[in-house]
């Protein structure tokens, strides 16, 4: 009898410092997998859950939304942003997937811009023009990330002046709140010691039939009677021009893919398909809706709204079948749809559009709301 009860004393020791298996998030990610240092910083994975069980996964590699988890018509938990399983893939693979992106969103015209009387010079990243803050943007940098309850995480970048050609010293943030209305509430802060430029945003691919095949049918909303018209570099011309009478207009919802290959359209040709900013009608209202996406197939809604003048939609046009994400999923051509709230490109180059400009004793403050639903119709 004493032999047997040590060898229960043992085994419920053993038992005890036998670590238990991960759990999984909902999406299926795994902690540990984001757990690593980059540039001396660690990073690691964050996972937002409200009253309904709608899950959302950060990163603070990049500030990225890794995962989303809303239910569908019949009830279905769908996951419907693009992105990757490990924080390797999103090292080892350059994209935009999810990312909070600075210090200046879209594209400056050859990465030149003069701000009170001194000229700076960016990296020319994309056919000639600084993209999305240079090829070191925020997207690849660490965020110091706090997470206070269940519902929200801060993320703290400290950019120093010189970055990525940049001026001033800024602290910048990004509180993400997952609402009890199902909702991702992203509001962007910065701060400067110098004059400097700020237009941040979040990049998340959204395909809201769960399986990232196509955005064809997608139907897409923006309440915009104008928008910018881009070169064959996508760069804006600094026109600003009706959508009335084009394919450019999407006031009535539109499936993405019904006129997006109608390269007649110099636009859609110059843009590869859309890849455009649309100027909103809201302009800044955050009370009212800018855009919306809706998937026939799932039900899922997806509505936008922004204090920012303008959205640029871009509908995957790039995404080549090269990489393949979560799951084992192959992101094809026009996979999904994002939807940058923003200043409009290459502002700094255009005094007449809203201004970028950040002054020390100022703070810069941007808010994007992703409100999701269900169209059980």
């Amino acid at each position: 009898m004493k032999n047997l009860a040590l060898w229960a004393v043992s085994a419920l020791f053993v038992a005890a410092c036998t670590p238990k298996a991960e759990q999984p998030t909902d999406s299926g990610l795994l902690r540990t997998n984001f757990q690593t240092e980059v540039g001396g910083k660690k990073t690691d994975l964050y996972t937002l859950r409200n009253k309904n069980n709608m899950e959302v996964c950060v990163t603070n590699f990049g500030g990225r939304i890794v995962s989303v988890m809303v239910p569908d018509k019949d009830g279905k938990m769908q996951d419907v942003v693009l992105g990757f399983d490990s924080i390797q893939d999103y090292i080892s693979k350059p994209s935009d997937f999810g990312a909070s992106i600075g210090r200046y969103a879209n594209r400056i015209n050859q990465g030149r811009f003069t701000l009170d009387s001194i000229e700076y010079q960016l990296p020319q990243n994309n056919y000639g023009h600084c993209l999305h803050g240079g090829p070191n943007g925020f997207q690849y940098r660490v965020f110091d990330a706090v997470q206070p309850n269940p519902q929200e995480v801060e993320l703290t970048y400290v950019a120093a002046d010189g970055e990525e050609g940049f001026p001033g010293n800024i602290t910048c943030k990004v509180l993400m709140k997952l609402t009890d209305d199902n909702a991702i509430d992203i509001r962007y802060e910065a701060e400067t010691d110098k004059p400097t430029i700020v237009n941040m945003t979040n990049h998340s691919y959204f395909n809201l039939d769960g399986d990232a095949a196509s955005n064809a049918d997608h139907l897409l909303m923006v309440d915009a009677d104008y928008y910018t018209p881009v070169d064959s570099t996508f760069m804006t011309t600094g026109e600003i021009v009706p959508v009335e009478g084009t394919p450019m207009d999407f006031r009535t919802p539109t499936p993405v893919g019904a006129r997006i290959n109608d390269y007649d359209f110099v636009q859609l040709k110059n843009g590869n398909g859309y890849d455009h900013n649309w100027v909103l009608n809201a302009k800044g209202d955050i009370s009212r809706k800018c855009a919306s996406l809706e998937s026939p197939k799932t039900g899922i809604v997806l509505d936008v709204y922004t204090n920012e003048p303008g959205v640029q939609v871009y509908a995957g046009n790039f995404l080549d079948g090269s990489l393949t994400g979560k799951k084992g999923i192959t992101y094809n051509q026009r996979a999904s749809v994002c939807l940058e709230t923003q200043k409009y490109p290459d502002t700094p180059n255009k005094p007449e559009w809203p201004s970028a400009v950040l002054r020390p004793g100022e703070k810069y403050m941007s808010q994007c709301i992703f409100k999701f639903s269900v169209d059980k119709e």
